[in-house]
């Protein structure tokens, strides 16, 4: 007997704000009826843009993926500070924005341009001793600072009433959310990260991302056929 083939490949997927990545992934096993679903680099509940959902065999090629470089636009808001660094969690610190002219922010933008050393986010997925980061934030555990080298490149930049908006491309395990924090700090301010949208990773476009509102209303058969083949694992 022939055992047919399974179902492999890549789904982009523009993940819409209020779900998590974990959600995306459940929304496809439901369609495709399969188990053997992950997905490439995750995307928290408040962003939205592209995630891309990996069916069958397509899975080996999670871990050469994550690396792969990502283009983000968004906005900074200055003048509160959260938790979570994002707009979904508690202000903790409110400051004055800053002046927000062109040479201030042009030279906060070098600052982040380029190889930058960034803190990772107390609620970030990142294990420390086997545990999660934000499972020991959210019990007020004391929290290790956790650095780590990334590299960041502006493609654009524009000011507004109290916020900055952008466009960046950055090398992958970069926390965009980090970089908000760490700019209102260096502005003699606060800030938080108000809202993101990964336009791309790698060669793959959001422009070419199935919504959650198509995939839902999607057969089996059109789901599949949405599928592109993973890249070469090597």
């Amino acid at each position: 007997m022939i055992t047919p083939q399974q179902p492999s490949g890549l789904l982009l997927f523009d993940k819409p704000k209020g779900i998590t990545s974990h959600d995306a992934v459940d929304l496809l096993r439901r369609k495709l009826f399969l188990r053997r679903i992950g997905h490439c680099g995750t995307l928290d509940p408040m962003a939205t843009g592209l995630l891309i959902l990996l069916v069958g065999g397509a899975t080996s090629a999670q871990s050469a993926m994550q690396g792969s470089a990502k283009i983000y636009s968004g906005t900074i808001c200055f003048g509160s500070e959260t938790d979570t660094w994002d707009a979904e969690g508690k202000v903790t610190a409110e400051a004055p924005p800053p002046p927000l002219d062109e040479k201030s922010v042009g030279e906060a933008v070098k600052a982040f341009n380029g190889k930058i050393v960034q803190q990772v986010p107390p609620y970030s997925a990142m294990r420390v001793n086997g545990k999660h980061m934000y499972k020991l934030a959210r019990h007020n555990m004391a929290m290790p600072e956790v650095r780590r080298e990334v590299e960041v490149r502006w493609l654009s930049w524009s000011i507004g009433q109290a916020v900055l908006n952008f466009e960046i491309e950055c090398s992958g395990g970069t926390y965009v959310r980090s970089i908000a924090h760490e700019m209102g700090r260096l502005m003699g301010s606060r800030a938080h990260l108000a809202a993101l949208r990964r336009e791309s990773i790698g060669v793959y476009n959001v422009k070419e991302a199935v919504s959650a509102e198509q995939l839902q209303k999607m057969t089996r058969v059109e789901a599949l056929a949405r599928l592109v083949p993973a890249p070469a694992v090597c």
